[in-house]
C-alpha cells in the first residue's frame, strides 16, 4: 500500500468522460487540466487519467478526471473503472448525429455499472455553427426530459464561459459546471465524502499526469 503526506484537499471525486470515438473526450480533458487544445492530440487507447484541484464554495476540491476510450473493443477495460465514481460526463458530437444517438446506450452502461452517480450531457464542437447537426434544444429537451444537466460546449474554442468568471481563466467554465452538478449535491448528503489516496483510489497501473 503506497504511503502519502498530509492531505491537500477537502473533498475528492472522481469523474469519468465517456462517449464515442471523436467526439472530443480527451481534448476535454485537456481543457479541464491543462488549458490547452491541440489538433494533433492521439487518440485515447484505453484510458487517460489527470488531476485538477480547484476551491469550491470555500472547499478544496480534488477531482481525478478519467477519460475512457469509446471503442467497442475497450469496453470490458473501461467498465472497471465506474468503482469509486462520483460523477459521469457523456460527450457527443453536435456535429455528428449518431454520436448524440447513441447517447441512450451510454446512459444504460451507466445505470448498470454505477448507482446514484450525477450523469451530465456535453455537446461538444459546438464552434462551427454551418457544420451542426443535432440542435441544441432537441439536446436539452432531451436531458430535461432524463433529469441530467446539460450544456454545450467547444474544447477547440474554449467556449461556455459563464459571467461570474475571468476570461483569462476559460477552463474554469467546464469544471464549475460540473462541480456545481454533483458536489454541492453530495456535500449535502454527507458532510465529507473526501477519500485517501489509496491504490484503491489510483489503480498501480496508472499515475496521474498532472499535480496542480
Amino acid at each position: 500500500m503506497a504511503t502519502y503526506g498530509p492531505r491537500d484537499y477537502d473533498h475528492l471525486f472522481k469523474l469519468l468522460i465517456i462517449g464515442d470515438s471523436g467526439v472530443g473526450k480527451s481534448s476535454l480533458l485537456l481543457r479541464f487540466a491543462d488549458n490547452v487544445f491541440s489538433e494533433n492530440y492521439i487518440t485515447t487507447i484505453g484510458v487517460d487519467f489527470k488531476i485538477r484541484t480547484v476551491d469550491v464554495d470555500g472547499q478544496r476540491v480534488k477531482l481525478q478526471i478519467w477519460d475512457t476510450a469509446g471503442q467497442e473493443r475497450f469496453r470490458t477495460i473501461t467498465s472497471t473503472y465506474y468503482r469509486g465514481t462520483h460523477g459521469v460526463v457523456v460527450v457527443y458530437d453536435v456535429t455528428n448525429g449518431e454520436s448524440f444517438s447513441n447517447v441512450k446506450r451510454w446512459l444504460h452502461e451507466i445505470d448498470a455499472n454505477c448507482e446514484s452517480v450525477q450523469k451530465i450531457l456535453v455537446g461538444n464542437k459546438n464552434e462551427d455553427p454551418t457544420r451542426r447537426i443535432v440542435l441544441e434544444s432537441d439536446a436539452r429537451q432531451f436531458a430535461d426530459t432524463m433529469h441530467i444537466k446539460f450544456f454545450e460546449t467547444s474544447a477547440k474554442e474554449n467556449s461556455n464561459v459563464e459571467e461570474l468568471l475571468h476570461v483569462d481563466h476559460r477552463w474554469r467554465p467546464t469544471a464549475c459546471v460540473i462541480f456545481e452538478a454533483f458536489i454541492l449535491r453530495a456535500k449535502r448528503v454527507k458532510p465529507s465524502l473526501a477519500l485517501p489516496l489509496t491504490d484503491d483510489v489510483l489503480p498501480r497501473s496508472i499515475a496521474p499526469v498532472s499535480m496542480r
